[in-house]
């Protein structure tokens, strides 16, 4: 009887359309590029691409290359949304989501940390403490 083993995220190959990506992610300089395998964790998509770029017009000019890079490699992106404003641009690609964003909105938001099950960071643990204390002073009968 043969087995069949899944191999870690980091020794599966990318697919062509994550190769495009991360071609355009790596043309355009973007930066503190992230490739998470969403699979198991949601349905909308395998793959979340997350990256940075140091202007909004930075931002909006990476994006433009992913689904200029995206549509050469034969596939058509959903939509783009957030392109008007240019801190942060979602490209949806299907399979592959990228969020191209400003260093301050992706601290803020931290989907790195929502999507990859990383610990909470500080303020955000400080916020949820808070909250819950909050809450059981209110529910104490006083």
């Amino acid at each position: 009887m043969t087995s069949r083993t899944r191999l870690r995220p980091k020794e599966e190959r990318a697919s062509p359309l994550q190769h495009a990506v991360t071609t355009a992610l790596d043309d355009m300089k973007a930066v503190n590029v992230r490739v998470l395998d969403v699979r198991g964790l949601t349905d909308i998509a395998d793959t979340m691409v997350i990256a940075s770029g140091n202007s909004d017009r930075h931002v909006r000019s990476i994006a433009e290359r992913v689904v200029e890079n995206a549509k050469a490699a034969g596939f058509r992106p959903l939509g783009t949304e957030g392109a008007r404003d240019g801190e942060w641009v979602l490209v949806d690609l299907q399979d592959v989501l990228v969020h191209v964003m400003l260093p301050r909105i992706r601290e803020f938001y931290g989907l790195e940390l929502l999507w990859d099950g990383g610990p909470l960071i500080p303020q955000a643990a400080k916020a949820a403490a808070a909250t819950r204390a909050a809450t059981r002073r209110r529910r104490t009968p006083g």
